[in-house]
């Protein structure tokens, strides 16, 4: 049993206060998930050129400052270096292959949580109310935001196992349900060069989807392709760039609430998570369909 949870602005008010209003969405759920707890939020594309970068490293004590003067001098010049506890972000015209090659040469246990135009990652151990104290997400603001509160089941509890996962650029997943045949398209997409760095089953899911996508595939393409090779239970909460995407299984087993409103929509596994919203008590609420794929955009 895990909890998800997704708001897309839709005012420039609601934008500003993406992190205020989110966090209690986030620690409702902890009773969902206790274990860990993770949030994507995406701003607007940076049109340069340039990509933002996100890293993790395990001590919480670990030497930014050094990492960030070396990622200058070795990779390329960086125009924003931002740390917090054991997280950090940068904005940097460096490509991925350079960043990553450099990561494995200099800093290999360091790991890139994230890549892309728009999106930056936080997730960690610990009860959702501590995480979210810890990386401040009640100050945070954006377009788009994705959650997850973890309840493990089928794999370690850590910061790598905690979602939300990634996969390519500006591409994340959250995921409530377990699947039950994540070993054979492990097998199959790395078999096709495709790293994996958990035993978790959602990542299993999330980089099918990217490599779909890689392939030629739109989101909704790769998630109609889903259909014929994930097997199991599941809620699929995703994130672009640009929207949210939400998809259950064909038996819909696992809970998800849809709240939508002028201002923003709103997805949690329960509604309770959403209570607290403003307007909520005029929303549009429903449960979405199984297998029916719902997306929003900014």
């Amino acid at each position: 049993m895990c909890g998800i949870i997704g708001l897309l602005a839709r005012t420039d008010d609601v934008r500003a206060r993406l992190g205020e209003l989110v966090t209690p969405m986030v620690t409702c759920m902890g009773t969902r998930g206790p274990d860990s707890a993770g949030l994507a939020i995406f701003h607007t594309p940076l049109d340069n050129g340039d990509r933002r970068y996100g890293f993790f490293h395990a001590d919480h004590d670990f030497d930014w400052p050094s990492f960030h003067d070396d990622f200058s001098s070795q990779v390329a010049s960086q125009s924003e270096c931002r740390s917090l506890e054991n997280h950090a972000a940068t904005i940097s015209s460096a490509s991925p292959s350079d960043v990553k090659d450099w990561l494995n040469r200099s800093y290999p246990e360091v790991h890139l949580l994230s890549v892309g135009t728009s999106g930056e990652v936080y997730k960690d151990e610990g009860h959702p109310q501590q995480v979210a104290g810890r990386y401040q997400f009640t100050s945070l603001t954006g377009n788009h935001v994705v959650g997850h509160t973890r309840m493990a089941t089928e794999s370690s509890v850590s910061p790598a196992h905690a979602h939300p996962f990634t996969a390519g650029e500006d591409f994340c997943l959250v995921h409530n349900g377990s699947l039950s045949n994540p070993n054979s398209i492990r097998r199959k997409l790395e078999r096709k060069g495709i790293h994996f760095e958990t035993d978790n089953d959602t990542e299993a899911g999330c980089r099918f989807l990217e490599w779909r996508m890689s392939e030629g595939d739109t989101l909704e393409e790769a998630i109609e392709a889903s259909f014929e090779v994930l097997d199991g239970f599941y809620t699929f909460l995703m994130a672009t760039a640009d929207r949210l995407v939400l998809v259950r299984d064909a038996f819909a087993c696992k809970p998800a609430v849809v709240a939508q409103t002028d201002d923003y929509v709103a997805v949690a596994s329960e509604f309770r998570s959403l209570a607290h919203l403003p307007g909520i008590e005029s929303a549009d609420v429903f449960e979405p369909m199984p297998e029916q794929i719902y997306s929003w955009q900014q």
